[in-house]
């Protein structure tokens, strides 16, 4: 047991308690012992020793993690920093994003994304408190942005403005009655001496010109 404590040891500064380090160590222990035969021709503490480490590394991977990641990003996220250390004490400088993929033979797009997923390791709640220079209280969440609907409509307008532009004056006419002036049908023909029916038409048309141009735009 004081050697199962002894590699709990080694890995007490990765944000665990040492108590909940040295429990797992001891069910890395007790597997050892319930697995281990001297017929295999080496040491008991020579065999426990990989099966307490493994112990308290599969803890890590798949307790420790506030959000969860595919268990090979887990292991080259664990990796690269021993392996950046000694790059750079070989090379003399922080190695490239491709000396690192070569050492740890995986490509650059999964040291991308072990990079990302070692700031995932743990999450910050967003009811945590954040301290404001006035004093408030406010929350971590009541200070993230949300999505302005607005951006959309300036979008639509701006895409719409040349094809209206594009438009005959008696078409912009009846744009201009029915969507910003809230006239019906029925007062639009009679301002413009034509039936509704007519208008109808010209209105189906209109509207289905700049929706043609709008998905050609897209």
């Amino acid at each position: 047991m004081s050697y199962a404590r002894y590699v709990a040891g080694r890995f007490q500064y990765r944000g665990e308690t040492v108590e909940d380090l040295e429990q797992v160590a001891y069910v890395g222990l007790v597997k050892a012992v319930d697995h281990y035969d001297p017929a295999y021709g080496t040491s008991f503490l020579t065999y426990a020793t990989p099966m307490i480490a493994g112990e308290i590394k599969r803890h890590f991977r798949d307790t420790t993690w506030d959000v969860h990641v595919p268990r090979r990003l887990q292991e080259l996220s664990a990796a690269l920093r021993p392996a950046e250390e000694k790059l750079a004490q070989d090379l003399g400088r922080s190695p490239s994003l491709t000396e690192l993929a070569d050492s740890l033979e995986a490509s650059g797009e999964e040291i991308v994304d072990a990079l990302e997923a070692a700031s995932v390791y743990s999450a910050a709640s967003l009811d945590v408190p954040v301290a404001l220079s006035d004093g408030d209280g406010a929350t971590l969440g009541e200070l993230l942005g949300a999505e302005d609907p607005s951006y959309g409509l300036v979008v639509d307008r701006e895409t719409l403005k040349p094809l209206l532009a594009e438009l005959g004056d008696r078409d912009k006419r009846i744009l201009l009655m029915r969507f910003f002036r809230g006239m019906s049908q029925a007062e639009i023909g009679a301002e413009l001496g034509v039936s509704q029916m007519q208008v109808s038409r010209l209105l189906t048309q209109i509207l289905g010109r700049l929706r043609a141009g709008v998905e050609k735009s897209r």
